[in-house]
């Protein structure tokens, strides 16, 4: 009787109905696919430097760092920030496989913080992220954060652009522009991962974070992928960025706000270079021993020049080597226009 008991209420479990796993929204599934689709484009770097034993006269290689990057393209570029690997003797990359391989330093820009790393893998290792374009970004628009944070292995974070057109300071002390603004946790490791889109498009460079502890507080900082697409070609080619310039040295924004004056200050003219040739003047002394300020640049092809970092980033982002621009400038109480042909500086 006991075992007839028993083998109904074993029935009665076997035939009862099993319950479907819950299924997915569609936001779940479409981050789902864009991590799997991406996850194997990015890469863990490692930063390391060699110190020599005075006593054994070894080398020995000291871990000093280390973050995230991304396949660029299917020749073995590693794209990350220049920060990641500064002061490195040696770096190594981990593939998404778990593959080590040392790198080779391309080129680097620590004004841009970024850099470019190669190496020397079977093609079919390299999964080449899809760029897409930080040109029409929104507030409010879903991103999505790949990398190594403290060294955890292909981390994803979730968020959305909180705000565009930042400036930050890059390593150099110059001002990196139209910097992405993210609420995606990023924290140490994560520099050099990708920042993407819904469609799993690279529109930005993790790089910074705004923290008074140094952990993730809400605020983080991207390059602009528009940026990368036009600087990582040249440090592929080059090894550096090849910049239109005008062949000046300007006075500091802090010295010329004492002086009362708005603009960029010259100081100094290169000698046959694209200013010198167009007539713009220096600053230097006079016949009494005194100083006479040099050329104020005051606008550039009609946009106003209030500062140098005003000239700077117009001369970056929208200039080349062989263009003409039309350069408004103050010359003691007077005004003057003049034409310069840019020049690779």
């Amino acid at each position: 009787m006991k075992m007839n008991r028993f083998f109904i209420f074993f029935l009665f479990l076997l035939f009862l109905p099993i319950s479907a796993p819950a299924q997915l929204i569609s936001e779940e599934q479409q981050i789902i696919d864009v991590f799997e689709k991406t996850a194997p484009s990015v890469v863990f770097i490692k930063n390391a430097a060699l110190q020599w034993d005075w006593f054994s006269e070894n080398i020995y290689e000291i871990p000093q760092g280390a973050g995230s990057g991304f396949v660029w393209d299917d020749r073995g570029h590693i794209v990350t920030n220049f920060h990641v690997i500064y002061q490195a003797d040696r770096v190594h990359v981990v593939l998404s496989n778990q593959k080590v391989y040392p790198a080779k330093i391309v080129g680097y820009s620590p004004d841009h913080d970024l850099a470019v790393l190669k190496i020397d893998s079977p093609r079919e290792e390299l999964s080449p992220v899809n760029a897409g374009s930080s040109k029409d970004l929104k507030v409010g628009q879903r991103v999505l954060s790949i990398g190594n944070p403290f060294g955890l292995d292909h981390s994803l974070t979730t968020g959305v652009v909180s705000a565009l057109g930042r400036n930050i300071r890059s390593m150099t002390g110059r001002q990196i522009y139209d910097v992405i603004q993210t609420d995606a946790a990023i924290n140490p490791g994560n520099s050099g991962g990708p920042l993407l889109n819904s469609r799993g498009e690279v529109i930005g460079i993790s790089t910074a974070i705004f923290s008074p502890s140094g952990a993730y507080a809400g605020v983080g900082f991207a390059i602009p992928i528009d940026d990368v697409k036009r600087i990582v070609p040249q440090l592929i080619k080059f090894g550096r960025i090849k910049r239109a310039g005008l062949g000046v040295v300007l006075v500091p924004d802090s010295v010329r706000q004492r002086m009362g004056l708005e603009g960029s200050l010259i100081l100094h003219v290169q000698k046959d270079g694209p200013a010198d040739k167009a007539g713009l003047r220096p600053t230097r002394r006079d016949s009494f021993g005194g100083i006479a300020a040099g050329d104020m640049i005051i606008s550039i092809g009609g946009k106003e020049i209030c500062n140098n970092e005003d000239l700077i980033r117009i001369l970056e982002k929208e200039y080349s080597a062989g263009d003409i621009i039309e350069i408004t400038f103050q010359r003691g109480a007077k005004k003057g226009q003049v034409k310069v042909t840019l020049e690779e500086l």
